[in-house]
């Protein structure tokens, strides 16, 4: 087992549950429904990744090779990057902040980050070293 993966899921995945309650709860209130559709959005793939982090940290006890080790590190990096940027460009949008739309184009590396990581975890249990 990996633990830094499994105790980095593990906060990640509570502070998912956080966000999720904020949004549904004070959010919903006082935002337009498209900044919290992005943020909603956010909040389902920060989680969704959640597992996949957990699954590399357990591999990584019967699949130990750099593969499953970079899934994780892409995982976390894709949270980062892909939720991040959402969460970031969720506030700019309920801020009503013209010209900041910028923050968006980083959304697409989190994306690539989460399928590099996919892709890792599956090179890392097709391989046994």
């Amino acid at each position: 087992m990996h633990k830094g993966f499994l105790r980095t899921a593990t906060l990640i995945g509570a502070l998912s549950i956080a966000l999720g309650a904020f949004a549904a709860h004070a959010l919903k209130q006082t935002v337009s429904d498209y900044a919290l559709g992005i943020f909603e959005t956010a909040v389902r793939y920060q989680f969704y990744h959640v597992f996949a982090l957990l699954a590399s940290g357990i591999l990584y006890k019967e699949f130990h090779n750099k593969f499953i080790k970079w899934s994780g590190i892409f995982f976390i990096a894709g949270i980062i990057l892909f939720s991040g940027s959402l969460y970031v460009l969720a506030i700019i949008k309920a801020a009503v902040m013209p010209g900041s739309n910028w923050i968006g184009a980083i959304t697409p590396v989190g994306g690539l980050c989460f399928i590099f990581g996919w892709l890792c975890l599956f090179l890392g249990i097709s391989r046994k070293n």
